[in-house]
């Protein structure tokens, strides 16, 4: 059974939400179904396993990493869904104890669920978990060669505070990226 987890709040009062059932955060999304996003069990660790195999070519997380961020007081690890309830899409952000700074270490959607607005509840969840935390800034690094992920943090308000050569294994750099939670 999983833990009950504190429900996701919005940042902001105009974005339309509904809270139901504890933990869990629906959200309007431009097709005919509502996107939830919750906290992830151990009973989604094959879903989040498809999603890193589709989306990534290299740095994948392992099954076992994400059994121990499911674990971790300073992990949360969050999935979206629609409709019959298939997992579309992954978050995982890191909190440190004292500090007001959240860091989303990854974001990654199904190919299916890509440009149906999936990556952007994932994101508003990350930084409402981060807010309950008690983080007032999230920060991240995204490939520098992945517009669409580029675009998607700056239209929701990040703004580009550094440049990481070589950052990912297969030798891409990266832009670190990081919004004010407030």
């Amino acid at each position: 059974m999983a833990p009950t987890v504190p429900p996701v709040f919005a940042r902001t009062s105009h974005r339309m939400m509904r809270h139901e059932p504890p933990g869990e955060l629906v959200l309007p999304n431009a097709g005919s179904d509502v996107v939830r996003v919750r906290r992830a069990s151990e009973s989604d660790l094959d879903a989040l396993m498809a999603i890193e195999e589709a989306s990534f070519a290299s740095d994948r997380m392992r099954r076992r990493q994400y059994q121990r961020h499911l674990q971790s007081d300073t992990a949360r690890v969050l999935v979206a869904s629609a409709g019959q309830g298939q997992v579309l899409g992954s978050a995982v952000l890191f909190l440190r104890r004292g500090s007001e700074l959240a860091r989303l270490y990854s974001l990654a959607t199904l190919p299916a669920a890509r440009g149906q607005g999936v990556a952007g509840h994932l994101l508003q969840a990350a930084e409402h978990a981060g807010v309950l935390a008690g983080a007032r800034r999230l920060r991240l690094e995204v490939r520098s060669d992945n517009p669409v992920a580029i675009h998607l943090y700056q239209q929701h308000g990040y703004r580009r505070i550094g440049h990481c050569p070589a950052y990912y294994a297969d030798g891409c750099d990266a832009w670190r990226y990081e919004s004010s939670l407030f």
